[in-house]
């Protein structure tokens, strides 16, 4: 049984999926379906990335095409078959596999192991647990710069791991917002620069800033929104600021969310960051109204959850309007 997009019955299934991560993340006996996008990748990357440029850049073309385009064939025949045999059995399945699109939990219990030695000033764990999420280096960094990457990651990837599938799950259920989250995996892996990716993983990169674009900038104003309502933080010129500041990060999306938490808590992120011993230069995001400390990572996590809870009260208008078109 294929539901309706933006109905109701769709955003409802939506809000248990969500419930479902919040009280259960990704069991580990449980097959998820980002492990299997990432083996499909991986082989056809060994396959396919070799020759002259021009060759890479038209392989890694049809590797975003067949990977996406395969996720959602195959999440729409097993909806489709299931739906034959029981509708119910189909809307269960769906539950589940939409579920598995979301990180909510994931992303909150792996900022606050970050935060949990950081409280007890164990630097050297809370090093070790922030390398597990972040690219750069870890090894130097103080309490600040530590609260600071796992800020970061937490605010850029409540779009990854939350909203964006949201967005794309209320448009095409499952199988979209399993395609969404197969580009999503294409990009981790293949879509940044480097001499072996900088041409085959071109087209995967661009997908996936243009499939996150709307997604990251609905998420800065739903956090917005519900730091106003509910959740609380420094709204007062949060939304300006972060227009103007948004477009200095050097993705064109994960500035939004980035700018926003950093304005609502009253912290600066961004700045200078080392990978692999080289230095990177960040945009700098907010303004330093307090200084960084471990008590900001749980604040960080209060605002990833009033983007979920934010964007779905802006889909209710959608629904409503949709319904008085029809």
């Amino acid at each position: 049984m294929m539901l309706d997009p933006l109905s109701w019955e769709l955003l409802v299934l939506i809000a248990a999926a969500l419930a479902i991560d919040l009280a259960l993340g990704d069991p580990p006996w449980l097959p998820h379906p980002v492990v299997g996008i990432g083996r499909a990748i991986a082989r056809l990357e060994r396959a396919w990335n070799h020759g002259p440029a021009e060759a890479r850049r038209r392989r890694g073309l049809w590797l975003a095409a067949a990977v996406v385009g395969g996720t959602w064939a195959l999440v729409w025949v097993l909806l489709t078959a299931l739906a034959w045999i029981s509708p119910g059995l189909s809307l269960a399945a769906e539950l589940i596999l939409l579920a598995t699109a979301f990180a909510t939990r994931g992303l909150a219990e792996a900022a606050r192991a970050v935060a949990e030695p950081l409280k007890r000033g164990d630097l050297p764990a809370a090093r070790r647990a922030l390398g597990r999420i972040v690219g750069r280096d870890t090894e130097a960094l103080d309490e600040a710069g530590l609260t600071r990457g796992a800020v970061e990651t937490v605010a850029e990837n409540t779009v990854d791991g939350i909203t964006a599938p949201l967005c794309w799950a209320m448009i095409g259920g499952a199988p979209l917002a399993l395609a969404y989250k197969a580009v999503n995996t294409l990009d981790s892996m293949v879509g940044y620069r480097s001499p072996r990716f900088e041409d085959f993983g071109r087209a995967s990169a661009r997908l996936d800033d243009a499939v996150n674009w709307v997604p990251a900038r609905l998420t800065a104003l739903a956090m917005w929104l519900a730091a106003r309502l509910v959740v609380g933080g420094r709204t007062k010129g949060a939304m300006a600021a972060t227009r103007r500041e948004a477009p200095r990060h050097p993705s064109p999306n994960a500035g939004w969310p980035e700018a926003m938490v950093a304005h609502l808590l009253g912290v600066r992120l961004g700045g200078l960051n080392h990978y692999d011993g080289r230095p990177s230069h960040r945009a700098v995001l907010g303004c330093a109204l307090e200084p960084l400390s471990v008590a900001h990572i749980e604040r960080a996590i209060r605002h990833m959850h009033g983007g979920w809870l934010g964007l779905l009260a802006l889909l209710v208008p959608l629904v409503l309007l949709k319904e008085w078109l029809a």
